[in-house]
C-alpha cells in the first residue's frame, strides 16, 4: 500500500511540475501581450519552449527533485534551486538559439525572463505546499516495529528524517531479546500482544517492521501470518533499511543474504548490454576528448614536476589486479610515507590537479581501462590492493564489492563523499552491495546523469 502511495506521490510531483511549467508559460504571454491572449501565439510559443521543458525536467530529474526522500524546502533545497534556475537559463538560451531558424522565427527574450520568473515563484509555492500534502495523515501509513534495539532506533530516524516517505509510527512490540535502549519520547511501547490482529486493526496499521529474527518465535510468526489477509506489508530489518536508505545494511546480513539476493545468471542479458555501451562511450568519450588532453597535459607539466600520467595498481572484478590510468593530480613524492587515504582538500593534491580531481577529467585515461574490459563507466570504485586487504579483514563482506567490475562513477560515488577512513569504507561498501544487487541500465542511466551534476558543478574529490 505504502509502495502505491508513494507512486502516486512522485506522480503528483511530477504532473504538478508539468502543470506549472506551461502554465508559467500562459501567464508570461498573457502579461507580454498586455494582459490579452489569442492561441496563435500560443501555437507560436509551444514547441520551443516544450523543448526547454524537457530539458528543465531532465535537469530536475537529475538534481534529485523527484525523490521522496530529499523533498525538503530547507537551505540546501533553495540554494540548489538557485543553481538550477541559472543553469536552466542557459539551456533555454541554447535551446532557442538552435531551433531559432529551424522550428521558429521567435525571439522570445522578455516571455523567457518573465517565464522563469513566474515558474520560479509558483514552483516555491507549490513545492511547499506538497511537502505540508504528504505529511497528512490521509497520505500516511501507521508502522509496528516488533523488537527494542539499536536497529528499531535506526528505523525511528530514518522515519523521523525523511516525513515525506509517509510513516507515522504507531507502537513499538517489545520482544523477548530486546536491548537496553531509550526511545525517544511521545513512542508507545507494548508488550508481545496476545491477538495481535485486534492491534493491528484497532490502530490501522499498515506496515509491520521486525528487527528481530523472528524465526526464533514461532507463535510470533503465527500472529503475524494471520494478518496478512489485512493487507499489511511486512519488512525484515534489511529489507526496509534498503528499500528506504538505498543501501544495505552490511553490519545485519549474513551469507545467505548474498545467496538469496544475488541471481548473477538473471544478469546475463544486463551485463553484455552493458559492455556494448561502456565499449560505445569509451570511445564517443575518447575521441571528444581528443581535443582537450594537449591542454591537459601542458597544464600538468607547468604546474608540478612529474610524469603526466599517474599509474596505479587496482583491485578489479573478482579480485583480479590491474593497472589504472589517471592524470596526475598529486605531487610527485604525494606517498613518500607508504599508502595514505584521500583526504578532502589534500595537501598532496596540485592546484591543477584539484580542478581535475573536482571535474572528473583526471579519469579520462580510464577510459582505457574500460576498453579493455578492466572497469565499467558504472561500478563501485576501483580501491587499491592494500586498502583491500586490510579492510578485508575489519569490514564484513568487503570483497564481495568485487563480485563486478569497478566503475569510473557508481552508486556510492554519489551518494557519499570520497572515502577517507575505515568508517566512510563502511558505509560505501553498503551502497556498493545495494548497486551489486538492484544493477540495471536504468539504474546506470540515472547514475550517470546525476554524476554529470557532480562533473558540471565541480563536487569531485
Amino acid at each position: 500500500m505504502n509502495d502505491l502511495k508513494n507512486k502516486l506521490k512522485k506522480a503528483l510531483l511530477l504532473s504538478g511540475d508539468i502543470f506549472i511549467l506551461y502554465f508559467s508559460l500562459w501567464l508570461a504571454l498573457y502579461v507580454r501581450k498586455g494582459f490579452s491572449f489569442d492561441i496563435q501565439t500560443w501555437q507560436e510559443h509551444l514547441l520551443p519552449f516544450t523543448l526547454i521543458f524537457i530539458a528543465w525536467l531532465l535537469i530536475f530529474f537529475i538534481n534529485g527533485y523527484y525523490e521522496l526522500k530529499s523533498a525538503k524546502n530547507n537551505m540546501a533545497f533553495y540554494s540548489s534551486l538557485l543553481t538550477t534556475s541559472l543553469f536552466n537559463i542557459i539551456i533555454a538560451i541554447i535551446i532557442l538559439y538552435i531551433t531559432a531558424s529551424r522550428l521558429t522565427n521567435l525571439r522570445p527574450q522578455t516571455v523567457l525572463i518573465l517565464d522563469i520568473v513566474i515558474f520560479t515563484c509558483l514552483f516555491i509555492i507549490w513545492r511547499n505546499s506538497f511537502n505540508h500534502l504528504v505529511k497528512a495523515k490521509a497520505w500516511s501509513n501507521n508502522i509496528a516495529i516488533i523488537g527494542l534495539n539499536s536497529k528499531t532506533l535506526e528505523i525511528i530516524k530514518i522515519i523521523r528524517q525523511r516525513p515525506q516517505l509517509g510513516y507515522r509510527l504507531s507502537i513499538v512490540i517489545r520482544s523477548q531479546e530486546d536491548e537496553l535502549v531509550s526511545l525517544p519520547d511521545g513512542i508507545e511501547v507494548i508488550d508481545n500482544p496476545a491477538d495481535l490482529t485486534k492491534d493491528i486493526n484497532n490502530r490501522k496499521i499498515d506496515t509491520i517492521v521486525a528487527t528481530i529474527d523472528t524465526s526464533r518465535y514461532p507463535e510470533l510468526i503465527d500472529k503475524i501470518f494471520t494478518c496478512l489477509a489485512l493487507g499489511i506489508n511486512f519488512f525484515d530489518y534489511a529489507n526496509f533499511y534498503e528499500k528506504y536508505t538505498g543501501k544495505i545494511p552490511v553490519t545485519v546480513i549474513k551469507q545467505s543474504w548474498f545467496l538469496e539476493n544475488l541471481a548473477e545468471n538473471d544478469k546475463r542479458l544486463y551485463e553484455r548490454l552493458k559492455r556494448i555501451i561502456d565499449i560505445s562511450a569509451a570511445l564517443v568519450i575518447g575521441l571528444l576528448s581528443l581535443i582537450f588532453i594537449p591542454f591537459i597535459i601542458l597544464a600538468i607539466k607547468i604546474n608540478s614536476h612529474g610524469s603526466i600520467i599517474f599509474k596505479q595498481y587496482r583491485v578489479g572484478k573478482n579480485g583480479k589486479i590491474f593497472l589504472a590510468l589517471k592524470f596526475r593530480s598529486m605531487k610527485i613524492d604525494a606517498e613518500k610515507a607508504g599508502p595514505q587515504w584521500a583526504q578532502k582538500d589534500d595537501p598532496r593534491t596540485t592546484r591543477v590537479g584539484k580542478f581535475l580531481r573536482k571535474t572528473r577529467i583526471d579519469e579520462i585515461p580510464q577510459l582505457l581501462n574500460v576498453l579493455k574490459g578492466e572497469m565499467s563507466l558504472i561500478g563501485p570504485r576501483p580501491e587499491r590492493t592494500e586498502f583491500v586487504n586490510l579492510l578485508e579483514k575489519e569490514i564484513p563482506f568487503y570483497r564481495e564489492r568485487l563480485l563486478v567490475k569497478p566503475g569510473l562513477t557508481g552508486w556510492a560515488q554519489i551518494n557519499f563523499p570520497y572515502g577517507a577512513s575505515k568508517e566512510d569504507a563502511l558505509e560505501k561498501l553498503q551502497y556498493d552491495l545495494y548497486y551489486i544487487k538492484n544493477r540495471s541500465l536504468f539504474l546506470d542511466l540515472s547514475i550517470l546523469l546525476k554524476t554529470s551534476r557532480i562533473v558540471l558543478s565541480r563536487q569531485g574529490r
